[in-house]
């Protein structure tokens, strides 16, 4: 084999002059190395510190968030403190936060156990504070003010928070139904089609409409053609010619279909804001959905907004002459505002909404794009209507919890309380168009209504019927014997390595264990959810970078057969080079395709694979080059042992 020139292209932008130059980097490369990996010391450093279990204590409405502020959230605290000390739960410590309360505990029994007395001792008048369980970050101030924070673990092993939630299908229907029906009623009118008034229309899943004569109800029948979801037929009702409207079972699947497939893409956008890694978001049989929030540190924000049935009602006040059954009242600023029943719009048009500050008074406020449909409707009524004020009308469900006896048995009954409150009335001063926005809103509710209007409006209300952390409980044997696995497989390659490459095999060591630290790092910069997957993603990891430094001894040891020493060591990483590359390059692409079209536990191996495809080739070629060149560079050697 012919001995490769002195002078030829350079290696890691290491020039070739003579064969006394090389196998050695410049000074500031070998700065440079050093540089990144005792950066990524610095943000790996923060796994190393484990989270306390905690509980998390967050208002859930305007009057419980008066009593979590300021001198109320310490007598709060206090208050809780002592609850918990007559019960014989120790506290580590206990934070006044933003618009929280956090306080640490010793254990995962005991953190349940607190979570159980703080809504006993808070809730016993009704649902008015959130106490969610939480974990509570152990990290020193000074890596968390240089921004390191420890990487997220999946359900399976750190865990976070799960919560299974009940759809009311009964109450979605009932609205359904009932919203039918004064539709119905104002079709009528506008038609100018003579009903009986003043009865009870709605008889479980039927609308029964009395008229006059059976002209009346040619009439009506041809006027509410439009109600496709309701099965149409003609019987007398209290003796006079009649329409019902009945829901059949194959349409009240298609209505619950419906609800479900619009709430998960709801709760998925609401997730979604929270900033959650990796959450599953899926429907469990007919009526319940599970949401998995792997890694969540604001499991009280999480409960509070997926807890939140919510939407707005843009509506016109009602005239002087308008008739009683058109209007509705509510309170405001201290008087009763009339207002018309038919909206103009709802949160349903909502296309985005954004929390923001008015820049003339500083106050909070929510700038609302609403979509082509609800644009042109908005523009198309408030055009004819300058001078006249209009209503915002915030519609908000609570759940509920009501105790009741039952064969000697308490049984807990959930329900749904409507509060129904205006949130503005302002005068219309010139047509609005697809843009404009609430104010009048403290900060809380301005971000919260952005919140929920951007991520769109739940079709049936919820309410959680299960609450649970999982890693203290189920995730503790998957990250030992994860752990375990990374571990003993780490330790065997180790003692492979120095015992088949001696020195060499040393220097890949170090190069192995620095691929280990900037993997940690760059899934905790990242943010990226380490899972049981992930875990064998690590592994993997650790095969391909000792399989690069292979290849590249195993390139040495064929150099020194026709090279001097330094020459083989030279040509070894140059042409081991291209072959690493390419068997990386083509498993990344493997690893970005996993991660685009996967989900739950192969994305978290895609993730974990990908990122260790990034360190490997680094610490492969660069640092194990570095050390390398520190060990033998430079050096006039007769003859090399690897």
């Amino acid at each position: 084999m012919a001995e490769l020139p002195p002078d030829g292209p350079p290696l890691l932008g290491v020039p070739r002059r003579n064969s006394a130059a090389l196998n050695s980097f410049a000074v500031w490369q070998y700065l440079l190395i050093f540089t990144v990996v005792v950066v990524g010391m610095i943000y790996a450093a923060p796994n190393v510190f484990q989270p306390d279990p905690a509980i998390q204590i967050r208002a859930l409405d305007q009057r419980a968030e008066q009593g979590a502020s300021g001198n109320a959230a310490r007598a709060l605290l206090a208050r809780i403190q002592t609850v918990l000390s007559e019960a014989g739960v120790t506290l580590k410590g206990a934070e006044v936060l933003d618009d929280s309360l956090m306080l640490r505990v010793e254990s995962d029994e005991a953190q349940l156990r607190a979570q159980q007395l703080a809504n006993e001792a808070l809730n016993a008048n009704g649902l008015n504070y959130v106490v969610a369980l939480a974990s509570a970050s152990t990290t020193p101030q000074w890596l968390q003010n240089l921004g390191g924070e420890p990487m997220s673990l999946g359900l399976d092993l750190f865990g976070g928070s799960h919560f299974l939630l009940q759809v009311n299908m009964d109450e979605y229907i009932e609205r359904v139904v009932n919203n039918a029906a004064e539709s119905m009623r104002d079709t009528l009118i506008d038609a100018r089609v003579r009903f009986t008034p003043g009865r009870d229309w709605v008889v479980e899943k039927t609308i029964a409409i009395a008229f006059r004569d059976e002209t009346s109800r040619d009439d009506a029948r041809a006027a509410l053609s439009d109600f496709q979801d309701f099965e149409l037929s003609e019987r007398d009702v209290d003796d006079s010619p009649g329409l019902r409207f009945t829901l059949t079972q194959e349409k009240i699947s298609a209505l619950e279909d419906r609800a479900i497939s619009q709430n998960l893409t709801s709760l998925r956008n609401r997730v979604n804001e929270l900033g959650v890694s990796e959450p599953q978001v899926q429907r469990l049989g007919r009526e319940r959905i599970v949401v998995d929030l792997p890694g969540i540190q604001d499991s009280a924000r999480a409960k509070e907004i997926l807890n939140k049935f919510a939407n707005l009602e843009f509506r016109l006040e009602a005239l002087p002459n308008a008739r009683r059954s058109q209007i509705e009242t509510y309170p405001y600023n201290g008087r009763d505002q009339e207002i018309m029943r038919r909206n103009i719009v709802t949160g349903n048009n909502v296309q985005d909404a954004k929390q923001s500050y008015d820049p003339e008074t500083g106050q909070p406020q929510v700038n609302i794009e609403l979509d082509n449909d609800g644009g042109r409707r908005m523009n198309a009524v408030t055009k004819d209507n300058v001078g006249r004020a209009m209503a915002i009308l915030f519609i908000e469900q609570r759940p509920g919890v009501r105790k009741t006896e039952v064969d000697g048995e308490i049984v807990e009954q959930f329900y749904t309380e409507e509060d129904r409150r205006l949130i503005s009335v302002a005068t219309i001063q010139s047509a609005l168009g697809f843009s404009f926005r609430i104010t009048g809103l403290g900060l809380r509710e301005a971000q919260d209504l952005a919140l929920l209007l951007r991520a769109g409006a739940l079709a049936a209300p919820m309410y959680i019927v299960e609450e649970r952390t999982v890693g203290a409980q189920l995730g503790d044997e998957n990250i030992q014997r994860g752990w375990q696995s990374v571990g003993i497989g780490f330790v065997l390659v180790l003692i492979f390595m120095v015992f088949y490459y001696r020195l060499f095999g040393l220097a890949a060591n170090i190069a192995l264990t620095a691929n280990l630290i900037l993997l940690v790092a760059i899934m905790s910069v990242l943010g990226a959810t380490l899972t049981l997957p992930g875990i064998a993603g690590i592994v993997l990891t650790v095969g391909m970078a000792v399989d690069a430094n292979v290849l590249i001894f195993s390139r040495i040891r064929e150099e020194l057969e026709n090279h001097p020493p330094q020459r083989a060591i030279q040509a070894g990483f140059d042409r081991a080079l291209l072959t690493i590359t390419d068997a990386n390059v083509t498993t990344f692409f493997v690893a970005i395709i996993l991660l685009s079209i996967g989900s739950g536990p192969v994305r978290g191996f895609a993730v974990t694979l990908a990122v260790g495809i990034v360190t490997s080739m680094f610490t492969a070629i660069l640092v194990t080059r570095s050390l390398v060149n520190l060990m033998f560079g430079g050096r006039k050697l007769e003859s090399l042992k690897i």
